[in-house]
């Protein structure tokens, strides 16, 4: 496919791009859908089939393979109902007048392809002949897939456990690679050998002899050494990575991963500056797995694409991510979630993201996996796990097990945001002979954890009124920190214009550039990490916030050579960047001072 945006829209939760793909591909525009949840994929097919009447099928969960098959069927499903979408925007060129014209508004300003269509509908102009010009030159977004590496649980049937190929991450992989889609799988949250393995069996990874690919690989990292580790592991088994997204290590949505205090802008010059090395090296490899394995050898240099996403909220960060770092295309996720035309907000989380300040959007400890999480603060789920612990009955009923990977007091697997598990893990502590102090902050970490699996999910359920009952009416948000600077719902044309510079959806002024404010929040973790170090200070704890805030110092003075070097970028808001970064360092200097004062209790 063709790619004719600079930007992409990356995964949102489980459900709030579920069917982004079906909205914004007709329109050109690259989306994720996540796979975590196979129960819901099933449910929205469902309601599809039954909106297109087209026929349905049940796929239950006794089905034999049910997972891979219902993540396979809907695949299917979103491709082929965008497929027809862009078909009747083409073929019905008069009726589909207003559709037509937007995805040509949408485009950026720069568009040979939007200059062209402006010049063949100028004048008179036959019918067929756009038509015609239409099916060339319209390009269909990539619908792409997110997996979580590591959210992976073992299934069992009858009380035995299932080979590796049926878990979870196996399965999902399994449903993307025998879907239609042309299109990339995209895999977070670090390395799963397993899984990498499990990639080779699929013959559409591998190239073909003009170096095309029916399945891409998308690595979502934060850093280059992991970008290079992985890229080289996939290329050993014959696997190509076609892009590289890095991703802001806190300055973005849902899990985040502090990455030691590495900041964006440097790790975007390391890719920028070694970008020749890491796709030469990674080729060699794959050449020499792919002549091993008797597979095809490409005739010519395969692509690689370097994106970045976290925490971009203007046209003028957007410009210079692509330009000075060379970007093939930026992600856009966080603003997203005030565009109903293309993602899935029930009305009341809706409008808590709108009037969303920073305060109201923060780093939790909420998520079952052990990962700091950005939410929402009142979110309904938030609120639901709060009556439960007042009820007396902390914990979630956890109805679809998707990160129940605890084994502490089951074999097969319980989630540590469960009810279940979090009453044992109660029981436990009561018995130890706790000071009144140590027991609540023990008490709050065990009840802190939430079923995020479900409350990622049930807003497209509430959208679209869709049987909850298992789930209930608990929504769990996940936005980024930008958001607190975005307080208007938007349409998609909006939202592009303030991508591409043509309006500003932003009323406020006070907006730090992205770069500081990554920063601002990498020294919120660390002052937390600060204050909970405090209580068991070991010298391997003390070494990481040492290391944590020389990266942070290290970045600091990174950005203040860059803004010095550039000319013609930020020229308006310059002067209080540096003042800033200026804050920054001050700020910096005081919690290295903290750090260093602190005494090694635990040796």
């Amino acid at each position: 496919m063709n790619t004719i945006h600079s930007f992409h829209i990356p995964v949102m939760g489980i459900g709030f791009s579920i069917d982004t793909p079906l909205k914004a591909a007709p329109f050109g525009i690259d989306s994720v859908i996540s796979l975590v949840d196979d129960i819901l994929l099933e449910k929205l097919r469902k309601m599809y089939c039954a909106k297109f009447d087209l026929a349905y099928t049940e796929i239950t969960g006794k089905c034999e393979d049910h997972r891979a098959k219902r993540i396979t069927s809907y695949l299917n499903l979103i491709n082929d109902l965008a497929e027809k979408k862009v078909d009747e925007l083409i073929n019905n060129a008069i009726e589909k007048g207003k559709e037509i014209k937007a995805y040509f508004n949408n485009l950026p300003d720069a568009s040979s392809l939007c200059d062209e269509f402006k010049k063949r509908t100028s004048g008179s102009y036959k019918l067929g002949d756009i038509s015609q010009w239409l099916k060339e030159n319209l390009s269909m977004g990539s619908i792409d897939v997110n997996i979580m590496t590591k959210v992976d649980k073992y299934n069992y049937q009858n009380g035995e456990k299932l080979p590796i190929e049926y878990n979870d991450a196996h399965a999902a992989l399994r449903g993307f690679a025998q879907s239609k889609l042309t299109s990339s799988i995209v895999l977070s949250a670090g390395m799963n050998p397993a899984l990498y393995g499990y990639m080779e069996n699929f013959d559409d990874f591998y190239p073909d002899h003009q170096g095309k690919f029916q399945k891409k690989i998308i690595l979502k990292v934060s850093d280059y050494r992991s970008a290079i580790i992985q890229g080289k592991y996939l290329a050993k088994k014959g696997l190509w990575v076609s892009e590289y997204r890095i991703e802001s290590g806190l300055n973005c949505g849902g899990h985040a991963f502090a990455s030691d205090g590495y900041l964006l802008g440097p790790v975007l010059s390391e890719f920028r500056s070694k970008r020749g090395e890491l796709v030469q090296e990674v080729h060699q490899l794959l050449m020499t797995a792919l002549k091993n394995k008797e597979k095809t050898i490409p005739e010519c240099g395969l692509d690689v694409r370097i994106t970045a996403q976290g925490g971009v909220g203007t046209a003028e960060e957007h410009e210079f991510l692509l330009d000075y770092y060379q970007l093939d295309s930026v992600g856009w996720g966080s603003p997203f979630m005030l565009v109903p035309e293309v993602t899935n907000v029930d009305e009341q989380t809706l409008k808590q993201l709108a009037d969303a300040k920073e305060e109201d959007l923060y780093l939790t400890n909420i998520s079952p996996l052990g990962v700091p999480f950005n939410s929402l603060r009142n979110n309904t789920k938030e609120k639901e796990r709060l009556e439960n612990i007042a009820k007396g009955r902390p914990g979630s009923a956890c109805p679809k097990h998707y990160v129940a990977m605890n084994t502490e007091f089951s074999e097969t697997g319980m989630c540590i945001a469960s009810r279940a598990y979090q009453k044992r893990k109660l029981e436990e502590l009561d018995k130890q002979k706790l000071s009144k102090e140590e027991h609540q902050r023990s008490y709050d970490k065990i009840v802190e954890k939430t079923c995020i699996c479900v409350g990622l999910g049930t807003s497209v359920l509430l959208n679209n009124h869709l049987d909850n009952k298992a789930e209930g009416s608990g929504v769990a948000a996940c936005p980024g920190p930008n958001l607190a600077y975005f307080d208007k719902v938007m349409t998609l044309s909006e939202m592009c214009d303030q991508i591409y510079g043509r309006k500003n959806m932003i009323s406020r002024t006070d907006r730090p550039n992205m770069f500081i404010r990554e920063m601002q929040i990498y020294m919120d973790f660390l002052s937390e990490k600060l204050n909970e170090f405090k209580f068991d200070q070991s010298r391997k704890q003390k070494k990481y916030l040492m290391n944590f805030v020389k990266n942070l110092k290290e970045g600091n003075q990174y950005y203040f050579n860059m803004f010095e070097e550039i000319k013609g970028k930020f020229e308006e808001s310059k002067k209080m960047i540096i003042a800033d970064l200026e804050s920054c360092k001050q700020r910096l200097q005081s919690l290295g001072l903290q750090i260093e004062e602190l005494p090694i209790k635990n040796k």
